[in-house]
Formats: structure tokens, C-alpha cells, sequence
């Protein structure tokens, strides 16, 4: 073994004071190790992989010692696993099931009756890897799918190559779909070969061990590190890499120009079944890929390991630049989807079974467009960021098989197989109910503070993926802080937003489409106050005001429209108003008037939206003071002049003047959007919503 944790192609995490804090605690290390794997996407996609270890506990009902297998559960992440997310079982009852097994084509029962063999009930439920690691003899065991270690096992040559590298230290599985038969097969093999290292699952992944965490780590690290070597060795020996160049790189700014100006369009296109969100990466191994003359060859022969294929649809849709590149680009590309569905049903047509569940989304996970990079589409932002991360994955695999071999993907019957596999349909079935704007992605204005943070929150908590934005960049360096904590990068992006600038305005939703595909819901929060009688109130107040409110509404919703439109899904426009766009009021001339220009503009944009399916509608809010810039300026000392009390008793004032008695908060106003939005008002467009404590001069009707 290696032991001066020197590695070119692994990152070696290992902490030994760390690992002596765990002494004597076996699951936590396991734990360790498993996270300390899970770290490296280049031992491991995300969720892929599974690691166990054997240990002897105390049965509850005899008293006694017994050996029980802690094995990550069905659906978890090696690199965030706790003791939470482990399935806990009885190796002798594992062992037991042998007696019960009736053959390949019973696979699935096996599955059920692995509740019967849990130490803990209340774990996590066993996958469908749990008798791969059971039946092995061994303390602790990774099964991992290393890029090296699937390149040389989705290879024309994989078991000979295997030979090469490591002689008879490692052994070959021709490969077979998970289950207790391929269990049973591994079991065999270590026990034909006593002196294995680890075994390759053809087309699928690694299994490696050891007598403990830290030898099992090593030999898992070890083992990856010579495949790395020796794809390293010769990339470009036998042919050049992917048959070479078939086009240049374009810069990464042009790149991300007309990846963003295409991605509404191709999110509209991929959102037939249900509204998709998406994620875009022009990363260098991406290129290389779509830039090369074997990109038709090896993007038609699909993926070859598993859990690549699950989330990226067995293959991608490759765009033909030249066809972007002319007018009429959108009927091009309505045909390359079209032609991608039938493909698509026709492979399901082919090779259903009577019990087959339904067929699901025809559209394409995955496109790659030549010369820019390639987009991924899935319900939510972290399943479109993964299929992104497991497609690099299947290209790293294929340059690989290709520098070593001849790329081999899974055999077609396989492929499907697995994904209308009745155990995964069934965990699809357990999957929670979508929240009401999950899909959705919402571009709230001024959302670093104030009522503006509140929707973006109230959206966020509802399902939706935010653009948050501000004109001040502390501010937003501030709220920025707070949402990654509290929500993580797959939920926001964030973006610096003068509402009077179009440009900045255009590099938002840009932002907007690299980030998540487009736009969905407007919300056009921004705002300031300027409360002074007509004899000050100056020109420079007048414009500002206009500026802000009226025209940075209007260049907001225009360019919103631009996006929506090459959608084709409809959207919403939401304007927070006031409630002062209709109770006439002193010392108000300049800001009262500009929200009775944001109400009618409104209510224009309703008229002549409703035929794109675009609603508008008007939240009509009033003293809204909790974590307000307007308030912490000289509008507040203007209104409190204005009714004859003081700065501290304003909000004790507006809540007495209202029919309710309440004050209101950024939450109230939050609410209310969430009500227009959230599909129980999908009919109603051109309406105002006041959200003020009952201000009857404010009555619409």
C-alpha cells in the first residue's frame, strides 16, 4: 500500500488527529470516511456510491453480541452522510435470504424483505446495493464510480486493461443490474480469489475494502490513482483526444451572451411536461467535448453507468450551431425537440414490458450546443446542477475509454431497464408533492431588504428559485450573505440592479437565464419616498421619483415581456404600489402621482399582455416601516410633519387610522403576492390588492 498519501489524480483528506477524536466509535469513522470520499467528485458523483461497515452490537431482544452492517440508505450522499441517513441490518439475516432468493427475475421481492433483516427499524431504508455489500466477508467496504475506474470499465478492452494495471489484485464483473443475484456473484468471486483488492463492474463502478476505515480509504484512493495514471498516460497516444477539434473555442463572454439570450427558449421547449428549471456550465472538459469531430459518434452511443443515465436521460441533444446561427433558428429548434420526443418514445415503445410503468418526460436533461456549452433542464435547480455535474462525469468517462480502448455505453434494453425499473418508479411515487411555485423563478427589485426580501423569501419558502437584487451593493453583499446560509447556492443568484439603468437591468436577466433559465415571476418592488410640500419639492425630487417608480417599472416589465415571450409559458408581473396611488394626501405631490402612474401602467400592461398569457396585478401597500430604507431617510420626518406627531409615533398612528388597527409588515405584503402567484388566482390579471389595515379612501370600488 502507499503509504506517503503523495497523490497526482485523489485528494488525500485524511486527518489523523481528526480520525484518533473518533477512536473507538466504528461508525463514526466509517462516517468520516465516507464524507471524506463524498468530497471528491472525481471518487464519486453526488448521491452515487456507497460505502458500509461490519461491527458487533448488542441484540436487543437476547442480550447478546451480534454482527450488524451500517451501509448508507436508499437515496443518500456519501459526502454529507450521518448516522441518520445509514440503514442498520443483521448480517446472518442478510445471509439468510439466500434461502429465499428464486432468481433473477424475482429480483424486485428481495428488496421488501430486506425490512426484515433491520437492527434499527427506524433507519433509513436499505437500497437496493445493501446484499452487494452484506454478503462480502468484509469489515469495511467503498463502492464508488471513479470517472478512471468506469473509463476502463466502459471500454472495449476493460477486463484486459484491468489485467495490466493491476495484474490479479483486482477482479471482473461483466455487468448486471444491481440486486441480490450480482451480490451473490461478488460474494463468489472474493471467495474463487482470496487475495482481491477490489472488483470492476463492468460499464458500472468499483468495489474495494479494508480491515479498517483508514486501509479502506488508502485502497480505494490507491486504486483510482493507477487507473488515473494510466488514462494520463495515454491521452492522445492512439488517436488524438475525441478525434480532435472540430471547431474553436469562442470567448467565454460570447459564450455566455448566447447562452443566455437561448435559454428561455430552450427552457420553454424543455418545460412541455412541467416547468422546468435550468443550469448552464461552458467548463473546459464541456468544450473540449462539444468542440470535437467524435461528439455525433459518442453522444448518440449514450451513457454507460447508471446513476450518469438516471439523471441525464440515456442521451443528449446535440443543437447544430449553424442552424442558430441563421433566421428562423426557432422553428429549427421546435423540430430538434420534436424529433428528440419521438426518438425518445420510440426507444420506450421498443423496449417496454407489460408492466412497464407509463412513459414520463420525453423531453431532453441534457444539450449541447457546439462552440458554447451545454444546458441541463430538471425540476429543481440542484437536480439540473447534478445532471450537469453526471454528464461531465460521462464525458470524462468517455475520453477515457477512447484514449485506452473503444467507449462501450450500456446496451439499449439495459439502459431502460433500469430507468423504468418498478423500484425506481416506486421511490418516484414517494417523492413529496411539488410546492405550489416550484419551477418558478422570481425576479423580486430591491430585494436586499425590506418588503422586497420578505416576497423573495415568502417565494423561496414556497418552492421557487429567486433572483435577488439591489442598486446598493453593501446591501445586497449583506442580504447575499444571509440567503447562501440559509438556503444555499441552488436556491438565489444575486445580481447588482439600478432600475433606471437598462443595462444593468439586461445583465440581471441574463444572470436570471444562466442561473435558472429565465424569468417567470416579476415582482417591481423598488422604491424610495420623497415627502415635501410643492414649495420645496424640487425638480430633482421630480425626476427621481418618475425615474424609479414609473419608468424603472416600466424598463423592468419591458424587458421581463422579451423574456417571457421567447418562453412561451406566460409569467406574472406583480407592481407594489401604495396605497397613496389613490388617497390624495399633503406634502405627497411627486410620490403620490408616481404611483398613480405605476397603478395605470398597470393596468395598460394588463390590457395588452393577457394575450401572452402574462397577468399584472398591483399589491397597494402603506406604512410598511419594519427594515425599510424609505423609513430610515427623511420621508419619515416629512410624514410625521405632515400629520403633526413625531418619527416614534408613526407607526402607532398609521395602525390607529386603519378600520383593522393593525400594523403592517413586509411579511403582509409578501403574502399577498404569494396569493396572486401561488395558482389559485391563475385567472385574474388587472387587479389591486390592498394590504393596508383597511384605509377606506383607499377603496378601489
Amino acid at each position: 500500500m502507499n503509504t506517503t498519501q503523495a497523490f497526482n489524480y485523489v485528494s488525500y483528506l485524511w486527518d489523523d488527529k481528526k480520525a484518533a477524536e473518533l477512536a473507538g466509535d466504528e461508525v463514526a469513522l466509517f462516517i468520516y470516511r465516507s464524507n471524506l470520499l463524498g468530497a471528491d467528485l472525481r471518487l464519486t458523483n453526488y448521491a452515487g456510491g456507497n460505502t458500509s461497515v461490519k461491527l458487533m452490537e448488542t441484540n436487543p431482544l437476547t442480550g447478546e453480541p451480534v454482527e450488524v452492517m451500517w451501509v448508507k440508505g436508499s437515496g443518500g450522499d456519501i459526502g454529507t452522510l450521518t448516522k441518520k441517513g445509514c440503514a442498520n441490518l443483521y448480517v446472518d439475516r442478510l445471509h439468510a435470504l439466500k434461502k429465499r432468493y428464486r432468481g433473477l427475475e424475482f429480483e424486485d421481492e428481495m428488496v421488501g424483505l430486506f425490512d426484515h433483516c433491520l437492527f434499527d427499524p427506524k433507519c433509513a431504508a436499505p437500497s437496493i446495493d445493501t446484499p452487494l455489500h452484506g454478503l462480502l466477508p468484509f469489515k469495511h467496504i467503498d463502492h464508488l464510480h471513479p470517472d478512471a475506474l468506469i473509463a476502463i470499465a466502459a471500454s472495449r478492452d476493460g477486463e484486459a486493461i484491468m489485467h495490466e494495471i493491476w495484474g490479479d489484485q483486482l477482479a471482473w464483473l461483466p455487468w448486471q443490474r444491481p440486486g441480490f443475484d450480482l451480490g451473490l456473484k461478488l460474494e463468489e468471486t472474493v471467495k474463487n480469489n482470496p487475495n482481491l483488492r477490489g472488483v470492476i463492474l463492468g460499464g458500472h463502478g468499483l468495489f474495494t475494502w479494508g480491515d479498517t476505515s483508514y486501509e479502506s480509504y488508502m485502497n480505494t484512493l490507491e486504486v483510482i490513482e493507477q487507473a488515473s495514471e494510466y488514462l494520463n498516460a495515454n491521452y492522445g497516444k492512439k488517436r488524438p483526444v475525441f478525434g480532435g477539434p472540430a471547431r474553436e473555442n469562442t470567448d467565454a463572454d460570447t459564450r455566455k451572451t448566447q447562452a443566455a439570450a437561448l435559454m428561455p427558449v430552450l427552457r420553454g421547449l424543455a418545460s412541455g411536461h412541467r416547468r422546468m428549471i435550468g443550469h448552464f456550465t461552458d467548463d473546459e472538459r464541456v468544450l473540449e467535448f462539444v468542440n470535437s469531430n467524435d461528439l455525433p459518434r459518442l453522444a448518440r452511443l449514450g451513457t454507460s453507468c447508471p446513476d450518469h443515465f438516471l439523471r441525464t436521460k440515456i442521451r443528449p441533444l446535440v443543437l447544430d450551431p449553424e442552424q442558430l446561427s441563421v433566421e428562423g433558428s426557432s422553428a429549427y429548434l421546435e423540430k430538434a425537440f420534436a424529433d428528440y420526443r419521438a426518438d425518445y418514445e420510440a426507444y420506450y415503445e421498443r423496449n417496454k414490458h407489460d408492466n412497464s410503468p407509463a412513459i414520463r418526460d420525453p423531453n431532453p436533461v441534457v444539450i449541447l450546443w457546439p462552440g458554447v456549452g451545454m444546458f441541463t433542464f430538471a425540476k429543481d435547480k440542484q437536480t439540473a446542477r447534478v445532471a450537469a455535474e453526471f454528464y461531465t462525469n460521462a464525458i470524462n468517462v468517455m475520453k477515457g475509454a477512447e484514449a485506452v480502448s473503444d467507449y462501450v455505453g450500456l446496451p439499449e434494453q439495459e439502459a431502460f431497464d433500469i430507468e423504468y425499473w418498478l423500484l425506481e418508479e416506486a421511490k418516484l411515487q414517494r417523492m413529496p408533492k411539488p410546492k405550489p411555485l416550484s419551477g418558478k423563478i422570481a425576479l423580486i427589485t430591491g430585494s436586499a431588504g425590506g418588503i422586497g426580501k420578505a416576497i423573495a423569501k415568502a417565494f423561496l419558502a414556497e418552492g421557487a428559485v429567486v433572483v435577488i437584487n439591489d442598486n446598493d451593493a453593501d446591501r445586497l453583499a449583506g442580504a447575499n450573505e444571509e440567503f447562501q446560509k440559509q438556503y444555499g447556492k441552488d436556491a438565489y443568484t444575486a445580481a447588482l440592479l439600478d432600475v433606471t439603468d437598462a443595462s444593468t437591468i439586461a445583465n440581471t436577466y441574463s444572470a436570471a437565464a444562466l442561473a435558472f433559465g429565465g424569468v417567470d415571476i416579476v415582482v417591481n418592488c423598488a422604491g424610495l419616498s420623497i415627502s415635501k410640500p410643492i414649495e420645496e419639492h424640487t425638480e430633482k425630487d421630480w425626476d427621481l421619483l418618475y425615474d424609479v417608480l414609473v419608468k424603472g417599472q416600466f424598463l423592468v416589465t419591458q424587458q421581463a415581456v422579451e423574456v417571457m415571450r421567447k418562453q412561451k409559458l406566460g409569467g406574472d408581473v406583480l407592481n407594489i404600489v401604495s396605497k397613496n396611488a389613490l388617497v390624495s394626501g399633503p406634502n405627497n405631490a411627486g410620490y403620490g402621482s408616481a404611483k398613480a402612474a405605476q397603478l395605470h401602467l398597470s393596468r395598460l400592461n394588463a390590457a395588452e399582455l393577457g394575450k401572452d398569457h402574462i397577468r399584472v396585478n398591483v399589491v397597494n401597500p402603506d406604512a410598511v416601516i419594519s427594515d425599510s430604507k424609505i423609513w430610515a431617510g427623511a420621508w419619515a420626518e416629512g410624514r410625521a410633519k405632515a400629520y403633526g406627531v413625531t418619527v416614534e409615533e408613526l407607526p402607532g398612528y398609521y395602525a390607529k387610522r386603519t378600520l383593522l388597527n393593525e400594523i403592517i409588515l413586509p411579511d403582509d405584503i409578501a403574502n399577498a403576492c404569494l396569493a396572486f402567484v401561488n395558482g389559485l388566482l391563475s385567472k385574474s390579471t388587472g387587479n389591486v390588492l390592498n394590504v393596508d389595515g383597511g384605509v377606506a379612501m383607499a377603496f378601489v370600488r
